[in-house]
């Protein structure tokens, strides 16, 4: 193994052109200084990256993927989350899986599951940047600079310049069991900066979970380069705490025949940004983006943005972006997705939906679905709808003996379900769906939502 080096780059403050508002930095300004870390076989991507970021800057509230959430509030200081009070939950904690810890954003291998799972190299991020000739020089920054086109993501940037923390996973069969990566805090004011890099060899197989709190701010981004037939399945559960903060990217190629499959479920949370573009790059292969979000702004501000950018290069393949949001008590969720057909990607399915539930009147979705086609024998279609509880449905539940609260959850599921159906593995999606229905217990039926025509 070769050393790291330990010495640091400084991109400053001054190098990325600070845009001064009333005399104070606006979003455009990092937060501080970036270390970059020099030595390894990463060294030439995280140097792209730094300049990169020296000349993008960070967003600005008037950008166009930006309009709908303000920047600054991943770019001030870390918060210091609030608590639980004991409902940082493990989820699919009877589920046969390999549990990888991470606490404050770093490894605990003292804490996760020891032993070799068959089909599947699992390394720190460190210790393959450490190795001259290791595969992960080969996409670490790349699927992220690919992404960079035609819309900036400096937070990614900066992700792939500095991040230190993260795994290497690359899938050379089929794995017989998931792997669950796991994320707790000690520290109630983490700064979390996390950066996976996942290469699927052709015919492969893996399910990737992710779930917990990695700290009160976070950075995470996860490349993901599969091969001709390789199949990946992503499910991510982030049940955030009041005041937590957080971005997070999935970049992913998709060879010839392969398939990506991603979920998202996220509860509360201030802000959270989750940022997916996926390069469809081979025949016949398939990419699933789905999510559902439900938040409860009672606590605190919660405000929920999924950007999602797919595009299609090869002929005959198949992509869905399904999303669901329901939200309460001034709760704001934001959907912007794109589905972009380049010339000669004939036959191409592309299908967009984009939903919100609304159980007040002081909640607010906003979307921005996009299609931009070049082919000329492409079915795509795209839809996004807002509305309250359906009181027809309601009353026809009620006049069946259903109780008004049980009424207003079975809704509210119903509503989810498309998303929901996205997740492959039935023991996955129950589990899920009880999570979902143990929260709207809680939380949806709190004041009473709002009953209109949906």
């Amino acid at each position: 193994m070769v050393e790291l080096a330990t010495r640091t780059t400084q991109v400053t403050q001054d190098e990325v052109t600070p845009d001064i508002v009333g005399g104070r930095p606006s979003a455009h300004t990092p937060r501080a200084d970036l270390d970059v870390p020099q030595g390894g076989c990463t060294a030439p991507a995280r140097a792209d990256a730094a300049q990169r970021f020296r000349s993008m800057g960070l967003p600005r509230p008037r950008d166009e993927y930006w309009r709908y959430t303000d920047p600054a509030l991943l770019n001030a200081d870390a918060p210091a989350a609030v608590a639980l009070n004991g409902d940082e939950f493990e989820m699919f904690d009877h589920v046969d899986r390999l549990r990888l810890i991470f606490v404050d954003g770093v490894l605990d291998a003292a804490a996760s599951d020891q032993g070799a799972l068959d089909g599947v190299q699992i390394e720190r991020l460190d210790q393959a940047d450490a190795q001259p000739d290791h595969w992960v020089a080969d996409i670490y920054g790349t699927l992220e600079q690919a992404g960079q086109s035609p819309v900036p993501r400096p937070f990614a940037a900066m992700n792939t310049a500095v991040a230190r923390h993260g795994l290497a996973i690359r899938v050379i069969g089929t794995a017989p069991r998931p792997v669950h990566l796991i994320y707790r805090r000690s520290d109630p004011a983490a700064d979390v900066m996390l950066h996976h890099v996942i290469k699927v060899d052709a015919g492969a197989e893996l399910t990737l979970i992710e779930t917990g709190m990695s700290g009160a701010r976070s950075n995470a981004l996860i490349e993901a380069d599969l091969a001709p037939g390789a199949r990946l399945h992503h499910i991510a559960a982030i049940r955030a705490g009041v005041d937590r903060v957080a971005v997070s990217h999935l970049f992913g190629r998709v060879a010839e025949a392969a398939s990506l499959k991603s979920f998202v479920l996220s509860l509360n949370g201030s802000l959270m940004r989750h940022e997916t573009v996926v390069d469809i790059a081979g025949d016949d292969s398939v990419a699933h983006v789905a999510g559902a979000v439900l938040g409860d702004g009672a606590a605190g501000p919660f405000h929920h943005d999924d950007t999602v950018f797919v595009t299609h290069r090869a002929e005959r393949c198949e992509s869905r972006q399904v999303f669901k949001k329901v939200l309460k008590n001034g709760a704001v969720g934001v959907f912007q997705g794109k589905i972009l057909v380049q010339p000669g990607a004939q036959k191409t399915d592309g299908y967009q939906i984009s939903q919100a539930l609304l159980l007040d009147e002081d909640s607010q979705f906003l979307a921005k679905p996009e299609l931009e086609i070049y082919a000329d024998d492409v079915r795509c279609s795209h839809g996004s709808t807002t509305g309250a509880i359906d009181p027809t449905a309601l009353y026809y539940l009620r006049s069946r003996g259903i109780s008004r609260d049980r009424a207003i959850v079975l809704l509210v599921l119903s509503f989810l379900a498309d998303a929901l159906a996205e997740v492959e593995d039935d023991e996955l999606r129950v589990e899920i769906s009880e999570r979902l229905e143990g929260w709207l217990n809680r939380h949806a039926l709190a004041s009473g939502p709002a009953v209109g025509t949906a």
